[in-house]
């Protein structure tokens, strides 16, 4: 099992001529064509699990996820909720409401767009509609009339993302685990259980969140000029069904029942029907209006709305940072981020979607305003909340990026101190011409121990993405940012309006950059291997916040490997699994579904692991002690855990000791890890011309220490490797 790099079937197995025997393109199994070349050492059958086309598979779907991550960030969130039973009733709540605000603000960008950049402002201004044929033939039309055909761009929208998270890529129906491997953990019920029932009551909520939001916006424009029997009516039900949205998303154990029961499917779609039965309503409605349309500087409600819906993102992130400090565990060690894992990774989930948004509104503000003369754009804008979410935004990043500078300096001696001690361990008088490559080795660990100060930087950015959503709130008092801060601060105007335009082109410049990272992934295997990890760990968990998010590839692959492992196994064979990275977490969810029978005939071999480092820090409630604890004795302890101090993200799982502890302690967790010295050496080998590398991350299958650690395994799984052919 390779981790997150992609890599292919052959370079897994480290051989040519390979043939895939199970699964199909974007997730299969694979050995070498001819039998006399399928055996590795000691006759064990070789054989790859590739996975890694499941999570992204086309240059086109990895370009969608680059969109779709800020829905994904918010659905990452609810699994890293605290340990604490108590706390995941109100933490579920909370981040779905999140997530809905962010599907509320997708359909309030693509509006500011249509109707308040386009159809109130642009579709006013002989100087906008100058050259621009395609949009004159509205030019001149009553404003209801505009407002109504351009409400279909928004609709559109939301029927657009509607259709793409219905269409998963493949249905994994044919993937489910057998019950019998049911683990009392709950890492062992990720991919065995149907998400498809959650995922459709949330999608037929935000859908419907979504139309009643496009409504609103309809609504409160023409209320502004007519405010009649008919348009209060039709308002009250909007707020109806959004407040019939939100109540649903707080009742988590109502959401969370099981397929059979259909009567909250009805009521979910009866919801998403309403809305889509009042919004074409509305739209009928809006050009019906006999009154003068007010003249103002924006469409009527919309600043109102957007600052709302910021200010009430603040108030759920601020509630649920209140939840998980006070829920969060005390033990020394046990959350690097002070319990705030969730409250960050949301917050930098709702961050990226302000910022996206913002930057959309703003760059069609700028085209609508070309060849326009200056002073007479188009009705002096963007709203003005948009301009503090950029702000914002751009403050936030500053910041953090002197808190990161800062962290590096102040961490950076201490770093070095623990590297040289580990570096003298490992290689005890050294001769003079390795200084050089010493220091490489110890800067290489000290790098690989900044993933533990990292902590800092993801709460600072939190807190300060929090912030930047409270203070858009400002621009309901008719402030922009330069006029606040040069009267509060005495910084000049000039200064902040270009921090906010640089800003604007900051986040530009990122969202262009993770385009063509998503192409470049596919086209450069090293690249790949840092990009990827995003889209690898972020689509692990299943859609349980956003039903927008991408799909869960875990569905698929851990109840594949499940299958595979059991036909492997009763037709008499023993299984060793080994996992790099990532695909190790993909095995340990896979060990924990394997029947009792099966287990008996299992071993396990992870090499750069982030179990214990990352996932059992960020996500307590699913890999906790007792989580790999249960993976061990699943597998009778034959399980052997490699790790190197120059790993910035695989690390030790039960023990931190350089060798594995005596058989005589009694405890078989104790000698699970086996701690790699890296690099092998530091003198150059003879017949060589360079120093041994220092391999880090990377995988280690060609070691030495790795075949060991699989010979030894392979004899406690039977003694002896059997024939050729067989599959141990």
């Amino acid at each position: 099992m390779h981790g997150v790099s992609g890599a292919s079937a052959a370079q897994v197995l480290n051989l040519q001529q390979i043939g895939q025997v199970a699964g199909d393109r974007s997730g299969g199994f694979y050995r070498v064509r001819h039998r006399s070349e399928s055996t590795g050492a000691h006759g064990v059958t070789l054989e790859a699990y590739r996975w890694g086309d499941l999570p992204s598979g086309t240059v086109a779907r990895t370009l969608a996820l680059v969109f779709l991550l800020p829905f994904m960030l918010v659905n990452v969130a609810i699994w890293m909720r605290p340990a604490n039973p108590g706390a995941e009733a109100v933490v579920k709540s909370l981040c779905r409401l999140l997530a809905l605000t962010l599907t509320v603000l997708y359909v309030l960008a693509v509006a500011g767009v249509a109707l308040d950049l386009v159809g109130w402002k642009c579709l006013a201004s002989p100087d906008c509609l100058s050259g621009r044929s395609w949009l004159s033939w509205l030019g001149g039309r009553p404003v209801g009339l505009r407002l109504a055909v351009l409400a279909l761009v928004p609709a559109a929208a939301i029927g657009l993302i509607w259709r793409v998270s219905c269409r998963p890529g493949r249905t994994f129906e044919a993937f489910r685990a057998p019950d019998q491997g049911s683990s009392v953990s709950r890492l062992g019920t990720v991919g065995q259980w149907d998400a498809e029932p959650l995922v459709g009551r949330l999608r037929a909520i935000h859908v419907a969140a979504a139309f009643a939001t496009l409504d609103l916006v309809l609504l409160l424009a023409q209320g502004a000029s007519d405010a009649s029997a008919a348009t209060i009516v039709l308002t009250a039900i909007t707020g109806v069904i959004l407040a019939g949205c939100v109540g649903l998303l707080c009742t988590p154990p109502l959401m969370d029942r099981a397929a059979g029961d259909q009567r909250l499917d009805r009521v979910t779609r009866t919801l998403r029907t309403a809305a889509i039965v009042l919004t074409v309503v509305v739209v009928a409605h809006v050009p019906t209006s006999s009154q003068p349309w007010p003249q103002g500087h924006g469409l009527p409600g919309y600043d109102p709305t957007l600052a709302g819906l910021f200010l009430a993102q603040t108030t759920l992130m601020a509630a649920l940072g209140v939840v998980l400090l006070w829920h969060r565990r005390r033990e020394h060690d046990a959350t690097p981020l002070f319990g705030l894992g969730a409250l960050v990774v949301a917050a930098a989930g709702i961050s990226m979607a302000v910022a996206y948004s913002a930057e959309l509104v703003y760059r069609v503000a700028d085209f609508l305003d070309r060849d326009v003369p200056t002073g007479e754009g188009i009705a002096n804008g963007p709203p003005r909340a948009y301009t503090w979410a950029i702000f914002g935004f751009f403050r936030a990043v500053l910041v953090t990026a002197m808190v990161a500078v800062l962290v590096i300096l102040i961490s950076r001696r201490s770093r070095r101190r623990a590297a040289a001690a580990i570096v003298a361990r490992d290689f005890p008088d050294p001769p003079a011409e390795a200084a050089p490559r010493l220091r490489q080795v110890r800067d290489a660990i000290a790098r690989a121990r900044f993933t533990e100060k990292l902590v800092p930087l993801a709460v600072v950015y939190g807190c300060l993405a929090g912030l930047g959503t409270a203070t858009t709130t400002i621009g309901l008092l008719g402030q922009v940012p330069s006029d606040v801060i040069e009267r509060n601060i005495g910084l000049p105007a000039g200064a902040i309006t270009f921090a906010i335009a640089f800003g604007s082109w900051v986040i530009a410049a990122i969202i262009l950059g993770l385009i063509i990272g998503g192409i470049f992934a596919y086209r450069t295997e090293p690249y790949r291997r840092h990009i990827g990890v995003l889209w690898d760990l972020g689509t692990f968990w299943p859609r349980a916040a956003h039903p927008f998010a991408p799909p869960c590839y875990a569905e698929r692959a851990v109840p594949e490997l499940v299958r595979r492992i059991t036909y492997l196994v009763e037709r008499g064979d023993a299984v060793l699994l080994t996992g790099h990275s990532h695909g190790s977490v993909l095995l340990a969810a896979t060990v924990l579904q394997l029947p009792p029978q099966v287990g008996d005939r299992v071993a396990l071999l992870t090499h750069g692991s982030p179990l214990r480092r990352l996932y059992a820090r960020l996500f307590p409630a699913y890999v906790d002690e007792a989580t790999l604890h249960e993976i061990g004795r699943r597998v009778g302890w034959r399980w052997v855990n490699l790790w190197r101090d120059t790993d910035p993200i695989g690390g030790w799982i039960f023990s931190p000791h350089p060798a594995p502890a005596p058989a005589t302690t009694g405890d078989p967790a104790a000698a699970v890890d086996r701690r790699l010295r890296d690099p092998c050496d530091v003198v150059t080998p003879p017949g060589d011309s360079v120093a041994p590398p220092i391999h880090g991350h990377w995988p280690g299958e060609s070691d030495e220490p790795f075949t060991e650690a699989v010979q030894e395994l392979v004899q406690r799984l039977g003694g002896r490797a059997g024939p050729p052919g067989t599959s141990r």
